[in-house]
């Protein structure tokens, strides 16, 4: 199965910003549509944003829109998420997530989780 190994999270000040990197390995992650969930204290995990397995399609929820950025590199099996203008808000545990396909991903069937990274923005 996938294995996810995230990187990049921890403490920024308001209106900064953070690079989430997460490293995948193992049968044909490149295939695989990857993806952020945000899960805020209270709140329900959310998709945050996903991008399919040839980069051509993304997803943004409506409160990421030009904030946030998702990218991959297949040859590094690695999946990022620039997150920029920070707010307190964007507060969260963020997960990252691999499956096989973009609806999948955006029904919530995922074939594999990372362990979770804290992102604090303070002011």
């Amino acid at each position: 199965q996938v294995q996810l190994v995230e990187s990049g999270g921890g403490l920024v000040q308001a209106g900064g910003s953070l690079r989430l990197s997460c490293a995948a390995s193992g049968r044909t992650v490149s295939t695989y549509a990857m993806g952020w969930f945000g899960q805020a204290p209270g709140k329900e995990r959310e998709l945050v944003a996903a991008i399919s397995w040839n980069g051509a399609m993304t997803y943004y929820a409506d409160s990421v829109k030009g904030q946030f950025t998702i990218s991959r590199d297949n040859a590094k099996n690695t999946v990022y998420l620039q997150m920029n203008s920070l707010k307190p808000e964007d507060t969260a545990v963020y997960y990252c997530a691999a499956t096989q396909t973009m609806g999948a991903m955006r029904s919530g069937y995922i074939g594999s989780w990372g362990q979770g990274t804290q992102v604090t923005v303070s002011s």
